[in-house]
Protein backbone atom coordinates (compact mmCIF):
# COMPACT_ATOMS: atom_id res chain seq x y z
CA UNK A 1 0.00 0.00 0.00
CA UNK A 2 1.46 3.32 -1.11
CA UNK A 3 1.27 6.13 1.41
CA UNK A 4 2.46 9.70 1.56
CA UNK A 5 2.40 11.18 5.04
CA UNK A 6 2.99 14.87 5.65
CA UNK A 7 4.14 16.35 8.93
CA UNK A 8 5.57 19.57 10.28
CA UNK A 9 2.63 21.89 9.98
CA UNK A 10 1.51 24.15 12.77
CA UNK A 11 0.86 27.69 13.91
CA UNK A 12 3.56 30.29 13.36
CA UNK A 13 3.77 34.06 13.43
CA UNK A 14 4.31 36.04 10.28
CA UNK A 15 7.98 36.08 9.39
CA UNK A 16 8.56 32.69 10.94
CA UNK A 17 9.59 29.38 9.42
CA UNK A 18 8.32 25.84 9.16
CA UNK A 19 9.69 22.72 7.56
CA UNK A 20 7.23 20.26 6.13
CA UNK A 21 8.14 16.64 5.54
CA UNK A 22 6.50 14.07 3.31
CA UNK A 23 7.47 10.47 4.00
CA UNK A 24 6.60 7.91 1.35
CA UNK A 25 6.13 4.22 1.91
CA UNK A 26 5.02 1.27 -0.15
CA UNK A 27 7.29 2.07 -3.09
CA UNK A 28 10.21 4.26 -3.95
CA UNK A 29 9.66 7.65 -5.57
CA UNK A 30 13.29 8.40 -6.32
CA UNK A 31 12.53 8.63 -10.06
CA UNK A 32 9.31 10.59 -9.66
CA UNK A 33 8.81 14.28 -9.72
CA UNK A 34 7.43 15.19 -6.31
CA UNK A 35 5.26 18.20 -5.66
CA UNK A 36 3.68 20.31 -2.96
CA UNK A 37 0.25 21.87 -3.29
CA UNK A 38 -1.84 23.90 -0.89
CA UNK A 39 -5.47 24.70 -0.38
CA UNK A 40 -6.69 27.70 1.56
CA UNK A 41 -10.26 27.89 2.89
CA UNK A 42 -12.70 28.63 0.09
CA UNK A 43 -10.04 28.40 -2.59
CA UNK A 44 -8.90 25.88 -5.16
CA UNK A 45 -5.92 23.67 -4.48
CA UNK A 46 -2.88 25.33 -6.02
CA UNK A 47 0.63 24.34 -7.02
CA UNK A 48 3.41 25.42 -4.68
CA UNK A 49 6.61 23.63 -5.69
CA UNK A 50 7.95 20.57 -7.46
CA UNK A 51 11.25 18.81 -7.80
CA UNK A 52 12.38 16.52 -10.61
CA UNK A 53 14.36 13.42 -9.76
CA UNK A 54 17.28 15.23 -11.44
CA UNK A 55 17.10 17.99 -8.85
CA UNK A 56 15.48 20.68 -10.96
CA UNK A 57 13.00 22.74 -8.96
CA UNK A 58 9.95 24.79 -9.80
CA UNK A 59 7.97 27.24 -7.67
CA UNK A 60 4.88 29.32 -7.92
CA UNK A 61 5.76 33.00 -8.06
CA UNK A 62 4.33 33.85 -4.65
CA UNK A 63 6.79 31.58 -2.80
CA UNK A 64 9.95 32.07 -4.86
CA UNK A 65 12.83 33.12 -2.65
CA UNK A 66 10.99 32.03 0.50
CA UNK A 67 10.26 28.32 0.06
CA UNK A 68 12.70 25.55 -0.84
CA UNK A 69 11.78 22.04 -1.91
CA UNK A 70 14.28 19.26 -1.37
CA UNK A 71 14.35 15.51 -1.21
CA UNK A 72 16.27 12.70 0.44
CA UNK A 73 15.87 9.68 -1.83
CA UNK A 74 17.56 7.40 0.69
CA UNK A 75 14.76 8.24 3.12
CA UNK A 76 12.07 8.40 0.42
CA UNK A 77 11.19 11.80 1.84
CA UNK A 78 10.46 15.22 0.37
CA UNK A 79 10.72 18.47 2.31
CA UNK A 80 9.38 21.97 1.98
CA UNK A 81 11.32 24.59 3.91
CA UNK A 82 9.14 27.66 4.32
CA UNK A 83 10.73 30.91 5.46
CA UNK A 84 9.40 34.45 5.83
CA UNK A 85 5.90 33.07 6.14
CA UNK A 86 2.97 35.36 5.48
CA UNK A 87 -0.68 35.10 6.58
CA UNK A 88 -1.61 34.38 2.96
CA UNK A 89 0.46 31.18 3.16
CA UNK A 90 -2.16 29.76 5.54
CA UNK A 91 -3.51 26.57 3.99
CA UNK A 92 -3.52 22.82 4.13
CA UNK A 93 -0.35 21.64 2.42
CA UNK A 94 -0.29 18.41 0.45
CA UNK A 95 2.56 16.47 -1.07
CA UNK A 96 2.02 14.42 -4.17
CA UNK A 97 3.84 12.09 -6.53
CA UNK A 98 3.75 13.01 -10.18
CA UNK A 99 2.51 10.50 -12.72
CA UNK A 100 2.11 12.20 -16.08
CA UNK A 101 1.44 15.60 -17.53
CA UNK A 102 2.03 19.19 -16.56
CA UNK A 103 3.61 19.35 -13.11
CA UNK A 104 1.65 22.50 -12.26
CA UNK A 105 -1.70 20.70 -12.45
CA UNK A 106 -2.95 18.45 -9.68
CA UNK A 107 -4.44 15.93 -12.12
CA UNK A 108 -0.87 15.05 -13.15
CA UNK A 109 -0.28 13.51 -9.72
CA UNK A 110 -1.61 10.11 -8.73
CA UNK A 111 -0.55 9.74 -5.10
CA UNK A 112 -1.45 12.27 -2.42
CA UNK A 113 -0.88 12.71 1.26
CA UNK A 114 -3.61 13.61 3.72
CA UNK A 115 -2.35 17.15 4.18
CA UNK A 116 -0.91 19.16 7.04
CA UNK A 117 -2.30 22.47 8.28
CA UNK A 118 -0.12 25.56 8.21
CA UNK A 119 -1.50 28.65 9.93
CA UNK A 120 0.38 31.94 9.85
CA UNK A 121 -0.81 34.62 12.25
CA UNK A 122 -0.30 38.32 11.62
Amino acid sequence: QVQLVESGGGLVQAGGSLRLSCAASGRTFSRNTMGWFRQAPGKEREFVAAMFWSGATFYTDSVKGRFTISRDNAKNTVYLQMNSLKPEDTAVYYCAAHYSGNIYYQNAYNYWGQGTQVTVSS
